[in-house]
């Protein structure tokens, strides 16, 4: 989402706000592009089973489960405004705020173990690759293929 929004705001020319931690830490998330987690949701609709039960009787164990999906490396939000800046070619306008102590974290990181064992599951979309493929998708997009990003 921090993808199209930030992208959305530069290039209006508004400004976005970027979280620091205390004492002006970084705050960092783990971003995955989107085809890495349309293949993990594929693989996942894959070990679906015949459903256990209906009309709330359950009669079996349940088949269902959680699986995490993620990139499993932190990357500072600056980083992605850094980044995007440079294919939009826009200067963002950063309004720099501090981290709320309740709701949110400093750092997001995926723990995608059972998902690799279970499902094979590999990321293979680093940040830089996924925001240039989104932002060319967004130009195109929005500009009706009026621009195209570098």
């Amino acid at each position: 989402m921090a993808y199209f929004f930030f992208t959305k705001d530069i290039l209006k020319g508004k400004s976005i706000s970027i979280f620091e931690a205390a004492n002006h830490g970084t705050v960092a998330r783990d971003f995955t592009y989107i085809d890495d987690i349309v293949k993990g949701c594929l693989a996942a609709l894959d070990t679906a089973e015949k459903s256990t039960g209906s009309g709330g009787k359950k009669r079996g164990p349940a088949q269902l489960r959680v699986f995490n999906l993620g990139n499993t490396s932190p990357v500072p939000v600056s980083d992605l405004v850094n980044i995007l800046e440079r294919l939009l070619k826009a200067k963002a306008k950063r309004h720099i705020m501090k981290l709320p102590r309740n709701g949110d974290v400093q750092f997001t990181h995926a723990n995608i173990s059972l998902a690799e064992r279970e499902l094979g599951y590999k990321p293979s979309t680093d940040l830089q690759t996924g925001l240039k493929k989104f932002v060319r998708w967004y130009l195109n997009y929005y500009s009706g293929g009026k621009k195209a990003a570098g």
